[in-house]
Order: C-alpha cells, then structure tokens, then sequence
C-alpha cells in the first residue's frame, strides 16, 4: 500500500506559511491543513465561553465539545467553529495576542495533533505550523522551515489589516510579532524550532510566485 505523502511547512508568524501552503496544496491536488487556525478556534470558542485564556483546565474541558473544520473558498479557505465559519473572527487582534499562550498548553496541543494526525494518515496533506516538522509528522517526505525578516512579517500583516478594514500601525505589528516570536520558540512544549532535516527557505525580499516555485522543485525532487 502506498504511502500517504505529507508536507510539513513550520516557521514564525507571518513568514508566508499559510499563502503559501495553500497554493502549493492546490497544484499539486493535496488537502491543506491549517493547524494555526485550529489553535486559533480553540482560542475563540475559550472567549466565547468567558474562560480566562490562562485557565488551562477550563479550556482543555471545552475541547471534547469543540468541533472544528474547513471548506474550501477563494480567495480564503474558510473555518467553522461548531458550524459557524468565524474565518475573519479567528484573526482579531485579541484571538492573535492570546493564541501563543493557548497553544502552550499540553491538553491542547495533544488535543489537536491527534486531530492532525487522522487527516494526514487518510490523505496526502501539506500541513503548516510551529511544529508540523518536528512533532505533529515527524517522518514527513518534506519538511520546510519558512523565514522572513520581522519588519517584512510586519509590513505583510500591516496590508492584511488594512485590507480586512483593520485598524493598526505598524511598530506595534513589529513588537506584537517579536513577542510572539519569542512566546513560540520558547515554550516548553513543542516550541518553534527548525527541524534537523527540514530546508530553510527564507522569503524576504521574494514574490509569492517565486517562494512557490522554489518550494515545488523541492517537493518534486523528494516523489
């Protein structure tokens, strides 16, 4: 029986994981898991319940209840919390400065690799993350770790906000990505760290079309 062939792009906020994945996943005809919208639902359906994000336990007892999926749309594959798409919901300023500290929570995360883990065992998936690489499929075909410099992470986010009718500035993206950054790569469980076999692809600098060109010739290389 052939194996199911995985893709695992990880990297820091804003490095172009999602868009990226997301276009690779059509052309090659692969299901696309976004894992960072999943924390985010989780995150979202803790503020809907009025549980305090440091409320570890709280949280962990919504997950059994906490039904979370995706459709696909253009221009945006869109996510639904229980049945209700909260696509643009998911990536308010609140749910995006509290995610980091959700997603460090054991319960959670098992919680949610577990999901992971079942759709990429039934499918050929590129998946995007922190960890994808690292812990969610260790033994992927292809592991990525995307990179950008912080102030061009900013200036991506900056055009996303504005474009979404969000209001910000852009030092504050620059130190709310900074402190992610830090947040990502310094909790204690599965932090953001690139993995030993995974290629570094940096996207400063470079245009969509290019990164999924270069991206592509290394996924073709490795089927």
């Amino acid at each position: 029986m052939k194996q199911n062939f995985q893709i695992a792009i990880d990297g820091p906020a804003s490095a172009g994981k999602s868009t990226i994945a997301k276009i690779i996943a059509a052309k090659l005809k692969y299901v696309y898991v976004d894992t960072g919208a999943m924390y985010r639902a989780i995150t979202l359906a803790a503020k809907r319940a009025g549980i305090p994000y440091q409320e570890e336990k709280e949280i962990t007892n919504l997950l059994p209840e906490t039904a979370i999926r995706f459709e696909p749309g253009t221009p945006v594959q869109h996510v639904f919390l229980n049945n209700e798409e909260v696509t643009d919901e998911i990536r308010s300023t609140e749910i995006t400065k509290n995610v980091s500290l959700v997603a460090s929570y054991a319960s959670v995360r098992q919680n949610l690799v577990n999901r992971q883990r079942m759709i990429a065992d039934s499918q050929n998936i590129i998946m995007d993350g922190r960890d994808i690489g690292t812990t969610v499929l260790p033994n992927a075909q292809v592991k990525i770790f995307l990179v950008a410099s912080v102030l061009e992470r900013a200036q991506r986010r900056l055009k996303e906000n504005i474009a979404k009718g969000m209001t910000s500035d852009l030092k504050t993206l620059q130190a709310d990505i900074e402190a992610r950054d830090y947040k990502d790569s310094h909790r204690k469980i599965s932090p953001l760290v690139q993995a030993k076999d995974a290629i570094l692809v940096d996207t400063t600098g470079k245009s969509i079309e290019v990164v999924v060109d270069e991206i592509t010739d290394i996924i073709r290389k490795k089927q």
